[in-house]
C-alpha cells in the first residue's frame, strides 16, 4: 500500500506540473486515414519521398475581370510531379457561393483537352477508367457549393500539368459598397459520421492539413481588373497586401504583393466604391438563340431610423468547439460583448453555447439587465474552445426554447461553420423557425461562407463575416441597425406587357440591408413593357417602374444564362436533404447538363486518350491544405481538447506507474483507457 501512496502523490506532482504547463505552446499532433472512427481532418505526415510528390500542387493563380456587376474568373492550377513514381493528386479547394463554374480545361505539354460535363456518377466512372488505362485525366467534383474536388490522374515523373477552370458571379453591394470575395482554402470540418461506408459527397472531409507555420510550397497569386462603367473610388484589400493602379478613372487593377505568395491561407476580400456612393442598377437583357434571359437589380431606399423599436427577444447561439480556440473565439466574444452589452432593459435574451454538447443560460430568455448581462458576458468569456461542432443538437434545443409573447424574436448564430451537416442545419431551420429571423456571424478568416449564407438566407435574416476583432464593433453596429429597421417588406415584381418564364426567386424575402433587389428570369417575345416593384419601406409605400425597351438588348452576354440556372439550382438544393432518386436531383442534373454547370450531380472530367503510364498504378496523394490563419490545432482531429497532450502523456506514465505498483501490492491489474481523439 505503501507503493501505491507513493505512486498517488507522483500521479498529483505531474498532475499539477503538467497544469501549470498547459499555457506552453500546442503541439503538432498526427492521425493516419486508417486509424480513422469518423470523417475527421488529420495532419499531413511526410512519407518516404522517393514514393513520389507529397505536394503535387504547386500553384494556383486567379485572374478575375468585374465589368460592371458580373465577374468573370478564371483559376488555374499546376500540378508536377518531382518524386519517382507516377501519382494521382487529389486536391480540396474552395469556391464562391454564388459562382457558376461552367468551364474546365487540362493542358499537358502542348495539348489542351476541354472537358465535359456530365452526370456525377458517370464522370466519376469514365475517370476512374482513364485513371486505370494509364492515361492523364482530370476530374472536377462539387462537395458543397462552396468546397470542390480536383481530381488528377497519372500524373508522370517530371509532368507539369495545367487545370483551367472559369466560373462567373454577381457581385451585389450593400450600402453603396462593393465585396469581391476569393476563398483560398476549406477549413477542416468536424463530422461525427462513420468513415466507413460514408458517402462519397462526404470523403473529402478526412483530408490532410499542415500544421500551423509550416512551409507550404504551393504557391498563389491573384489579379483583379475592376471596369465598372463608373469612377472608382474607396479600393481596398484589409486580407492581403496589395498593389492598386488604375487605368482611368472607371479602371482599376489589383495584383498581390510579393510578400503575398503564401497568402492562400485566408480569404481574399476586395472592397470598393463608386464615385458618389452611386450603386448600378437596372435591367440587362440577353437574347440568345434558344432562349433570353434577364438579371434586374433596382436599389432599395435608403433605411429610415424609427424612435420607436419594438420590444424584442434575442437567442444567441454561440460555437465553443476545437476549431473556434484562439484568434476565433476572442473575435466571438468581442462580438458577443457588444450585441449583449447593448441591449436594454426592456429586451429578452438567452445564450447557448455549444461543442460536443451545449448548455443555456436560462431555461428562459432573461430581461437584458446589468445584472443578467454581466452574467451572461462572464459565461462567454470564459470558454476556451474545445470539442467537437454539434451543430444539429444546439439548433434543436434553441427551437424548443419557450417563445416570449408578444415579443419578436431574432436568433443570432456565430460560428466558423467547420460541420459538414448543411442540408440538414438548413431543413431544420425551414422546419422550426417560424416567424423569428436568423442572423448568422461567420467568425474567422476562412468561415464557411455556404453554411453562414445558407442559414441566413432560408432563416430570412442577413449574413455577416468578422474576419478580425476590430471589425466586431462595426459589425455589431450594423447588426442591431439590421434588426430594428427592415429596408423593404412585402416586396412583389409584376411585369406589364413584357413576357417573363421562370423568375428566381419566385417570392422576394425582406430586404434588411441597403442591397439591391436582385431577380433572374427568363423572357419571350419583345423586349417591352415594364416591371413594377412594389413594397413598403420605412417612410411607407415604395413603388418602382423599370421600362424594358429602354433596356438594350445584348446577344453576347451569355453569363446570364449561367447565373440564371445557378440561382435556379441554389433554390432547388440549399434547403432540403437530397436523396437519390428525389426529384429535384434529377431537374438539378438537367439544369447542370443544359447549361454545361458544375453541380452536386454533375461533374467536369477530361481525358488525354493518349496512354502515357505503362508504368505501376498511380499512387493517390491528397493535398495537405493549410491551417486557416488563426484557427487552432484543435480543429484537426487527433487533437485531445482538454487535458493538453503534454498532460496526457504525464498522465499515462503516471496511471501506469501505478498500474504497475498495484500489481505488485494486490495482484489485480488497473484498467487504463487511451483518451479519445477529437476536436
Amino acid at each position: 500500500m505503501k507503493c501505491i501512496s507513493r505512486s498517488l502523490a507522483a500521479l498529483s506532482a505531474l498532475m499539477a506540473l503538467s497544469a501549470a504547463s498547459s499555457a506552453a505552446p500546442e503541439p503538432s499532433w498526427d492521425a493516419s486515414e486508417g486509424a480513422e472512427r469518423t470523417l475527421a481532418p488529420c495532419f499531413f505526415v511526410k512519407g518516404d519521398p522517393d514514393d513520389g510528390d507529397t505536394m503535387p500542387l504547386k500553384a494556383t493563380s486567379v485572374e478575375a475581370t468585374v465589368a460592371g456587376v458580373i465577374a468573370d474568373v478564371k483559376v488555374r492550377q499546376i500540378y508536377e510531379n518531382n518524386g519517382a513514381a507516377p501519382i494521382e493528386a487529389v486536391y480540396v479547394f474552395p469556391g464562391s457561393t454564388r459562382a457558376a463554374v461552367h468551364g474546365l480545361t487540362m493542358t499537358i505539354g502542348e495539348r489542351v483537352i476541354r472537358a465535359q460535363v456530365r452526370e456525377r456518377q458517370e464522370a466519376r466512372a469514365a475517370y476512374e477508367t482513364a485513371k486505370g488505362a494509364g492515361k492523364s485525366s482530370s476530374l472536377l467534383e462539387q462537395q458543397r457549393p462552396n468546397v470542390f474536388q480536383m481530381n488528377v490522374a497519372n500524373i508522370l515523373p517530371g509532368d507539369r500539368i495545367e487545370v483551367e477552370l472559369c466560373y462567373t458571379e454577381v457581385i451585389e453591394p450593400e450600402e453603396g459598397l462593393y465585396e469581391f470575395v476569393f476563398p483560398t482554402v476549406v477549413g477542416p470540418r468536424y463530422s461525427n459520421r462513420a468513415a466507413e461506408g460514408a458517402a462519397p459527397q462526404s470523403r473529402w472531409v478526412a483530408n490532410p492539413y499542415l500544421r500551423s507555420g509550416a512551409d507550404n510550397p504551393s504557391t498563389f497569386d491573384l489579379k483583379v481588373k475592376l471596369a465598372t462603367g463608373l469612377p472608382v473610388q474607396d479600393v481596398a484589400c484589409d486580407t492581403h497586401q496589395t498593389d492598386i493602379a488604375f487605368d482611368d478613372p472607371a479602371t482599376a487593377r489589383i495584383s498581390l504583393a510579393a510578400a503575398e505568395r503564401a497568402g492562400n491561407n485566408r480569404d481574399f476580400i476586395l472592397r470598393y466604391r463608386l464615385a458618389g456612393g452611386k450603386v448600378q442598377e437596372g435591367l440587362l437583357l440577353q437574347k440568345g438563340e434558344k432562349e433570353n434571359t434577364f438579371l434586374l437589380m433596382l436599389q432599395p431606399p435608403v433605411r429610415v431610423a424609427q424612435a420607436q423599436i419594438p420590444p424584442r427577444e434575442y437567442l444567441f447561439i454561440v460555437d465553443v468547439s476545437g476549431s473556434m480556440r484562439g484568434f476565433p473565439l476572442e473575435v466571438s466574444k468581442k462580438l458577443l460583448a457588444d450585441l449583449i452589452g447593448s441591449l436594454n432593459p426592456t429586451d429578452l435574451f438567452n445564450v447557448l453555447l455549444f461543442a460536443g454538447s451545449s448548455s443555456c443560460l436560462a431555461e428562459q430568455s432573461l430581461p437584458g439587465t446589468p445584472e443578467n448581462l454581466r452574467r451572461a458576458l462572464g459565461l462567454i468569456d470564459s470558454q476556451d474552445g474545445g470539442g467537437g461542432t454539434e451543430l444539429l443538437p444546439a439548433l434543436k434545443r434553441a427551437m424548443a426554447l419557450p417563445k416570449a409573447e408578444g415579443f419578436s424574436r431574432s436568433v443570432v448564430i456565430a460560428t466558423d461553420g467547420y460541420v459538414e451537416c448543411e442540408p440538414e442545419a438548413f431543413e431544420l431551420i425551414q422546419q422550426h423557425l417560424g416567424q423569428a429571423n436568423l442572423w448568422a456571424f461567420g467568425i474567422g478568416s476562412a468561415v464557411n461562407r455556404h453554411l453562414i449564407e445558407g442559414l441566413a438566407r432560408v432563416g430570412f435574416g442577413e449574413a455577416f463575416v468578422v474576419t478580425r476583432p476590430d471589425e466586431a464593433p462595426t459589425i455589431a453596429r450594423r447588426f442591431r441597425e439590421y434588426v430594428s429597421t427592415p429596408v423593404l417588406t412585402g416586396i412583389k415584381i409584376a411585369a406589364e406587357g413584357f413576357d417573363v418564364r421562370d423568375a428566381i426567386p419566385a417570392t422576394v424575402p425582406d430586404l434588411f440591408a441597403q442591397r439591391p433587389v436582385l431577380v433572374f428570369g427568363k423572357w419571350h417575345g419583345a423586349s417591352k413593357g415594364r416591371l413594377v416593384v412594389t413594397g413598403t419601406s420605412g417612410e411607407g409605400p415604395f413603388r418602382k417602374v423599370v421600362d424594358v425597351a429602354a433596356s438594350p438588348v445584348a446577344t453576347d452576354l451569355h453569363a446570364l444564362r449561367y447565373l440564371w440556372a445557378r440561382h435556379k439550382i441554389a433554390e432547388l438544393g440549399d434547403f432540403q436533404n437530397l436523396r437519390y432518386g428525389d426529384e429535384r436531383m434529377r431537374e438539378i442534373t438537367t439544369l447542370g447538363l443544359t447549361y454545361n454547370l458544375l453541380t452536386a450531380h454533375t461533374s467536369f472530367i477530361a481525358v488525354d486518350e493518349v496512354i502515357r503510364n505503362t508504368q505501376a498504378p498511380a499512387t493517390t496523394v491528397k493535398q495537405p491544405l493549410p491551417l486557416p490563419q488563426g484557427v487552432s490545432h484543435h480543429a484537426v482531429g487527433g487533437v485531445p481538447t482538454s487535458p493538453e497532450p503534454e498532460t496526457w502523456a504525464m498522465l499515462l506514465v503516471a496511471l501506469s506507474i501505478l498500474g504497475w505498483t498495484q500489481r505488485k501490492a494486490t495482484g489485480r491489474r488497473l484498467a487504463i483507457a487511451p483518451p479519445k481523439g477529437g476536436r
